[in-house]
């Protein structure tokens, strides 16, 4: 008897491979320090952004920029407040064009997914073909901007910052048809079928509940897309219509405007302008509601990000 447990305690097959203590502290130091040296990277941007936005014009000159400014002075801050009615507009218009804009492209990535990921659907080949050609090829700036503003009409109005570029793209339609078919059980549409429910009725009281993750992902990159953009303000929206600025095309036209006062003193008179303070100032106005954002969204935004990843 005792001769059988000997055997068993020495059977190498019995045995469970544990790792160290000492080998998994030494690879949580290596883990942990690769991270913070990752995130000093991806913060050390905006730390000297900001510093740099509380700095005077003569020290960033003569030290330039650093993580802690050598002169604070806040005459960046008070070059952008002069200008506070219309930066106020202009955050009240993006904020607009960014919750119409996200949520319509929600809307018609969702269904659009939901309908490809239907097995019936009459031409579903060619339907997929044709987006994923528009993944590779596009129709170019000139085109677009023909269609858009000769054909469509749009320019000099509000659809102009919402519709061109921006309200659906090939990549999140994939993204959520790839969800739809991974974790959504099609036995659960099924039974809803057969129970008499509609197709709007699926859509609206099953899937989308459903989809939190993935909507709140796309959700999430479609809001930075359209908050970020300033291209179609450029292209589609004249200056006549200062209205309709975003918070970014707006404050790109102001970084143009102390450009072209530095290029022409004469023009500029004895107006001291913080060009380059400014221009870090105006940095942190146009992402410092992206950075108080994106915390509530993060949790969503990972999970998204890796649905699928440990099935199987």
């Amino acid at each position: 008897m005792e001769k059988s447990i000997d055997h068993v305690k020495k059977d190498p097959r019995k045995v469970t491979n544990k790792i160290p203590e000492r080998d998994m502290l030494a690879a949580k130091i290596i883990a942990y320090t690769l991270l913070g040296v990752m995130a000093f990277l991806a913060l050390a941007p905006f730390v000297v952004l900001i510093a740099s936005s509380f700095t005077s014009e003569k020290a960033i000159s003569f030290y330039g920029y650093g993580f802690i400014p050598r002169e604070w002075s806040m005459d960046a801050w008070k070059y952008l407040w002069e200008a506070r009615s219309s930066i106020g507009m202009a955050y009240l218009m993006t904020i607009l064009v960014t919750v119409v804009g996200t949520t319509l492209s929600v809307i018609i990535t969702s269904m659009f997914a939901y309908g490809l990921a239907q097995k019936d659907v009459p031409g579903l080949k060619i339907i997929m073909l044709v987006l994923m050609l528009t993944m590779i090829f596009n129709g170019g700036m000139v085109s677009s901007y023909i269609v858009w503003n000769n054909y469509m009409n749009i320019g000099d109005t509000f659809w102009a910052l919402i519709l061109p570029n921006l309200l659906m793209s090939s990549f999140t339609v994939i993204l959520v048809l790839s969800y739809y078919k991974t974790s959504i059980p099609g036995e659960l549409l099924e039974a809803a079928r057969i129970d008499g429910a509609g197709e709007f009725t699926i859509y609206f009281q099953i899937v989308l509940p459903l989809s939190t993750p993935i909507l709140a992902t796309i959700g999430m990159m479609a809001a930075l897309a359209y908050w970020n953009d300033w291209t179609n303000g450029l292209y589609y929206i004249s200056d006549k219509h200062s209205e309709l600025f975003t918070i970014q095309q707006l404050l790109n036209k102001m970084n143009e405007n102390i450009a072209f006062l530095q290029s022409n003193p004469n023009l500029a008179g004895e107006i001291d302008i913080p060009s380059a303070s400014v221009r870090m100032a105006i940095c942190v106005a146009g992402i410092l509601p992206l950075i108080i954002a994106f915390p509530f969204f993060q949790k969503y935004f990972a999970q998204g990000l890796t649905l699928g990843s440990v099935k199987g």
